[in-house]
């Protein structure tokens, strides 16, 4: 009698030459956090492959520091992803780098008030040069003395306008590459980052710039109108996380009586009487853990019961330091996927 139990052996990985997508592969055979990045890596591919879906990554932290950032330029070029929702430091602390400018290799252990002295800003191990972070703040507020004083932004439109005006300027980064791309941005906590810091500085010489948070959200959710399917990555959590997990069940606030939009494949609860549109796939790579009760850390299943995502869907989250895994997925995209083509457009 066959155990119901065993049906896929753990599969034991030989020291041979291979491409490094082949071992990926091999990985989501085994067990821990090398099967959950191989399955990881198989679901984003799928993803690629589902000509239907639009693809949303959530991108925490302050990654771009630690030489991400090209990784995501990379991702947006062949729109491996179709849409950003990002922290303001990922997106404002490689424009150092555009800028001709450089991050260090440091020590964890370093003399801090020593760095201080030397006006060295730490990001763990690794140093930045504070007169070019304030250089960095200075281009934005350069950007923002330009823009129109009458209009009210979301960080999207803000966005694809500073994108636009670094391309002028070729100065190559993340919200470059982007507006070059027809890949927008959201940045949902935008002020708290070197953003907030060039707007005081604009609004000192003079320039007001109004960034609307509602108009920002609500453009966020009736992109969703427009959505076949869709896909969620999420680099760490954070803000970028839970902004792309609510569109999934806030889209039916937009009607009256929370009745259905125009997006198909609505799911419905009948004791609230509201509609819900599950991500239809999910993976995560994260070092936050379930058990503290933060959105950075909760479960896919936790998430399917506010109808966030789909509870038999493509799912996996691998507990993993991004700086590791990031890397070895985008490559395995590289080994095994073809640029996207008939990507989602997303007119304005």
């Amino acid at each position: 009698m066959i155990n119901k139990f065993f049906r896929k052996k753990v599969e034991n990985i030989e020291v041979k030459e291979r491409k490094l997508a082949e071992l990926v592969d091999l990985m989501a055979e085994t067990g821990f956090q090398g099967k959950k990045l191989g399955e990881v890596a198989k679901i984003w591919l799928k993803m690629i492959e589902d000509p239907e879906v639009t693809i949303i990554m959530g991108f925490a932290g302050s990654m771009s520091t630690t030489g991400q950032s090209n990784i995501i330029n990379w991702l947006i070029e062949n729109r491996y992803i179709d849409i950003l929702v990002s922290t303001g430091a990922n997106i404002a602390e490689d424009i150092i780098l555009g800028m001709g400018y450089s991050y260090w290799q440091g020590s964890a252990t370093a003399n801090d008030m020593d760095l201080l002295k030397n006006n060295i800003n730490r990001y763990y191990d690794v140093y930045g040069e504070d007169a070019e972070y304030s250089e960095m703040i200075k281009l934005i507020a350069e950007f923002y003395k330009e823009c129109d004083s009458s209009k009210n932004f979301s960080s999207r439109s803000l966005l694809k306008d500073f994108g636009d005006w670094l391309n002028k300027k070729d100065i190559k980064c993340i919200v470059s590459t982007a507006a070059k791309n027809g890949v927008p941005i959201f940045c949902p906590a935008i002020v708290d980052s070197p953003y907030g810091d060039a707007a005081l500085l604009a609004q000192r010489e003079g320039k007001k710039i109004v960034i609307d948070q509602v108009l920002d959200f609500t453009e966020w959710i009736k992109m969703g109108e427009d959505f076949k399917k869709s896909g969620v990555i999420y680099i760490g959590g954070g803000v970028p996380k839970d902004f792309i997990q609510i569109s999934a069940v806030s889209s039916a606030l937009l009607y009256e009586e929370n009745k259905q939009g125009k997006r198909g494949g609505a799911q419905y609860r009948e004791q609230s009487g509201e509609y819900f549109y599950p991500h239809n796939y999910a993976i995560q790579i994260t070092t936050d853990s379930p058990q503290w009760g933060g959105l950075s850390g909760c479960t896919f299943e936790e998430a399917s019961s506010w109808g966030k995502e789909t509870v038999d869907g493509d799912n996996a989250i691998c507990y993993c330091d991004a700086t590791i895994a990031l890397p070895l997925v985008s490559h395995y995209l590289k080994d095994k996927a073809s640029k996207r083509k008939n990507a989602p457009e997303f007119p304005f």
